[in-house]
């Protein structure tokens, strides 16, 4: 993924409408894969951006990491981890780290950026062995009432 240049302006959306997008990217590959996500599981992570130093503007520029759970048996892991690949793929994501099993055992791991939109999807076994977790997590994203700072 290319570095964005430090001049371009960040993208604007409200908390509400990434919150809304990532569930809509979770219930996507949800329904790639065939299975159903735990609603009570959501867990929305908002933080503020950092830069490279640590330094954080005060004009609500923020990220998002959101998760949701999906429970289903550890062989059927493999099953909805292939469907899920073989979807992103398609939709044009790079997959940069990918396995299907830990040990001999099912334990299923998908790493995928998608570069024009600069997010990344991940798709664990969670540590539940009945568990499938799902995230999106965003770039850095700016508030639609703010005004970005230096």
């Amino acid at each position: 993924m290319n570095s964005p240049d430090p001049n371009e302006p960040l993208p604007v959306m409200a908390k509400s409408d990434t919150q809304t997008w990532a569930q809509k990217m979770t219930e996507y590959m949800a329904q790639a894969a065939g299975i159903t996500l735990d609603a009570d599981s959501i867990t929305p992570f908002f933080s503020n951006c950092e830069g490279k130093n640590g330094e954080v503007a005060n004009d609500g520029r923020y990220t998002l990491a959101y998760d949701v759970t999906s429970v289903l048996s550890r062989p059927q892991h493999l099953d909805a981890i292939r469907k899920i690949k073989a979807s992103l793929e398609k939709d044009g994501f790079t997959i940069t780290s990918y396995r299907e099993t830990w040990q001999d055992q099912p334990n299923v791991l998908l790493y995928a950026k998608h570069d024009e939109g600069r997010y990344f999807i991940d798709v664990s076994s969670g540590a539940a062995s009945d568990r499938l977790t799902l995230s999106v997590s965003t770039r850095c994203l700016m508030p639609p009432s703010a005004t970005a700072q230096p």
